[in-house]
């Protein structure tokens, strides 16, 4: 009887932190800075009102000299850990091909995918989007033409943004044209809540609609060895 009422009350603990869990937000901020050549992400994961948190830096964003391939400067870091993880990662076209092609391989192995993924998307609220940029050509006439294409594309975005996802506030969106100068400038930041269930969700129907076995993903990983 006591080994009984035992594994009652751990079912019992497990069914209790899996409807905790269900319910528990996960808020992500997302921050990108775009200059001249400099690039600069980040991205950070908050559950528990912030008690716990997950930084992704992504500070270095650059052509590599040597080789036709984009080097990527990464660095982690977990709350209550004072050491930050670093890794130098280089991807190249033929990553680009295959990350297509494992793309393509999930989709025929999963029926009613985009039903799946437009009914998750329809969960995350997402607000405080800014959405500045600066942009000059050299030329006025120019200038003034690449602004308004970009006001375009940015209206577009916004979009088809609010049309899957529930857009919480008005985004705050701004064009600087530079008549006088070169001039390439963005910063773009968001946050995006969803509750951890509704992705657990989205987890066992793609696991229910999942068909013809394991797909077969092609892997082409080319990094440098991480810093620490």
């Amino acid at each position: 009887m006591k080994v009984l009422s035992i594994i009652g009350l751990i079912i019992g603990a497990l069914f209790l932190v899996l409807i905790f869990l269900c319910f528990l937000k996960l808020t992500i901020h997302i921050r990108y800075y775009h200059k001249k050549d400099n690039d600069d992400l980040k991205i950070e994961l908050r559950v528990l009102f912030g008690l716990i948190k997950y930084k992704k830096t992504i500070p270095l964003i650059k052509i590599d000299e040597d080789s036709p391939t984009l080097v990527m400067k990464e660095e982690t870091e977990l709350q209550g850990k004072q050491e930050t993880v670093e890794e130098t990662k280089q991807f190249s076209a033929s990553d680009l091909l295959i990350f297509l092609s494992n793309s393509k391989e999930l989709l025929n192995h999963v029926v009613q995918f985009h039903r799946i993924v437009r009914s998750f998307l329809a969960k995350l609220t997402i607000k405080h989007i800014e959405w500045s940029s600066i942009v000059g050509l050299g030329d006025a006439a120019h200038t003034g033409m690449i602004s308004g294409a970009i006001w375009a594309v940015k209206g577009s975005i916004i979009g088809i943004i609010s049309n899957y996802m529930k857009l919480k506030d008005m985004p705050k969106i701004n064009i600087y044209p530079q008549f006088q100068g070169m001039a390439s400038e963005t910063l773009f930041s968001c946050m995006i809540q969803f509750r951890i269930g509704h992705a657990m969700m989205a987890g066992i129907k793609l696991v229910k609609y999942w068909k013809d076995g394991f797909p077969k993903f092609k892997t082409n990983e080319t990094s440098i060895p991480s810093k620490q």
